[in-house]
């Protein structure tokens, strides 16, 4: 009586009936069994602190180059729970978000982060044949599609922009576009064919790091969380609930959760994105969108989505919404949130109307680390035995290796090249301290969406940031 009630009111809030309060990509048997928490006191060469990408991607290059070394990664809940496991899995080989991000902040560099950043997508997916990690990547590039008039100049201009750094993208009319993707929200499209990376799985990702370190040796502990630091002679000490780690160097790979280091705590906010996975589409459901190229979609909104098929035909829709908590609270109940997921449902089924009557299987949302200038932050403390690499703003699949190599740098290679790109030299601002920080978050996140129903003007305050460089492009 229920669904046939809610049938009649709105569809799209009947779609969500049946749906799991839990991660897809999380909630599935080839999930490994949980390791033993840190329970002693214990010693090593390296300590890695969170088993998200970057933390993971860290482990893995330092095992490789350094076999041998006693290499420690401590996680705070599982492997890859956090925002690594339940992204969209959108593999983009930009190191910046995205090149206009890029060039607003490091114009003078862009051109060899692109290159390095290429580089850097070459050689992860050369770890995961060297690893025999099948992470179920499809390298068919990228998809931007505008849903508003206004957005069509912004987008054909793009084109250019990714040739211009060494990429190929094909601009596509209203006709074209449907043809690639079928929606009657579309006037427009790029479909970036090299330079726009692909889409893979995130958490098989994440497991099939795990296991590459476990063939390496490097010990892994769950349910660890290092409550602080300390200097201990020559060496620093992370104090967990159960135990105890001498390390001589140390690497945080927390993002958007707490760091146990003072001095990273402004670099991030946690924003919560949301995002559902729908049933596997039937044949004939297949046939009514098209989508043979099977590419990663992101429409240009401020407020945006992004979207992509699984494997197995069934699509995984998030964005739109980023919810920040006072003070960066980051609790269970915020993984669940009602009103975004109906928001998306709506929109879903604007954008697809096609597929009325599909079901969602699962609704999940997660933390992105967030900086003010929208790509990651490095740096490091302690003498140089403690090294960071964060926030990434939710493109941190292959960035995410990046960062892991620039914070390896910072123990181990202080004449790396790559320290001495602006990048790695200059930080992030920080974030206000509460409450300005809400209060400018919130109005940021009100100013963006008016841009977004003017036609994509600008009002003052983001004019302001622009000018500032604060990032808030995207």
């Amino acid at each position: 009586m229920v669904r046939a009630w809610n049938d009649l009111i709105d569809p799209s809030l009947a779609a969500l009936e049946a749906a799991r309060p839990a991660c897809y990509w999380l909630d599935r048997a080839e999930r490994p069994e949980p390791k033993p928490a840190l329970a002693k006191h214990a010693e090593a060469d390296l300590a890695i602190v969170g088993g998200g990408f970057t933390g993971l991607w860290a482990a893995l290059l330092a095992a490789e180059e350094s076999p041998g070394r006693d290499i420690v990664l401590l996680e705070a809940s599982r492997i890859g729970e956090g925002a690594s496991g339940r992204n969209g899995g959108f593999a983009d080989p930009c190191v910046t978000h995205g090149l206009e991000n890029g060039l607003m902040h490091f114009p003078d560099e862009m051109a060899q982060l692109a290159e390095l950043g290429d580089r850097n997508f070459e050689e992860l997916l050369a770890s995961l044949d060297r690893h025999a990690i099948d992470a179920r990547y499809e390298g068919r590039g990228k998809l931007e599609v505008a849903t508003d008039p206004s957005q069509v100049p912004g987008l054909r201009g793009h084109v250019e922009l990714v040739e211009r750094f060494g990429g190929r993208a094909v601009w596509l009319d209203r006709e074209e576009v449907q043809g690639e993707v079928v929606s009657p929200t579309y006037h427009g499209g790029v479909w970036v064919q090299r330079g726009g990376g692909g889409v893979l799985d995130p958490a098989l990702l994440c497991w099939g790091l795990e296991r590459a370190l476990e063939r390496l040796s490097v010990r892994i502990f769950e349910g660890t969380s290092v409550e602080r630091l300390s200097h201990s002679g020559d060496a620093i000490e992370l104090h967990t609930a159960g135990g105890r780690l001498r390390a001589r160097k140390v690497l945080l790979a927390t993002n958007a959760f707490r760091s146990p280091l003072r001095r990273m705590r402004r670099a991030v906010v946690p924003v919560w994105d949301y995002a559902f996975m729908t049933e596997p589409l039937t044949a004939a459901q297949m046939a009514a969108i098209g989508w043979k190229n099977r590419q990663g979609v992101g429409d240009c909104g401020n407020q945006f989505h992004y979207y992509r098929l699984t494997h197995d035909d069934r699509i995984l829709w998030g964005g739109y919404d980023a919810i920040y908590h006072y003070g960066s609270a980051l609790r269970k109940e915020h993984e669940q949130r009602r009103e975004s997921m109906e928001r998306l449902s709506r929109q879903f089924f604007e954008t697809f109307p096609q597929l009325a009557g599909l079901r969602f299987s699962h609704t999940w949302g997660g933390p992105i680390g967030t900086t003010t200038r929208f790509c990651m932050d490095t740096g490091s403390a302690c003498a140089g035995r403690v090294a960071w690499a964060i926030g990434y703003t939710g493109l941190g699949v292959v960035a995410s290796r990046f960062g892991a190599r620039i914070a390896l740098d910072r123990l181990d290679d202080p004449d790396s090249p790559r320290l001495k790109l602006r990048l790695a030299r200059r930080r992030a601002v920080p974030w206000p301290p509460e409450p300005l920080r809400y209060l400018g978050i919130q109005l940021t996140q009100y100013e963006l969406a008016r841009a977004d129903r003017n036609g994509g003007r600008r009002g003052p305050w983001l004019r302001l940031l622009d000018r500032l460089g604060l990032g808030f492009n995207s």
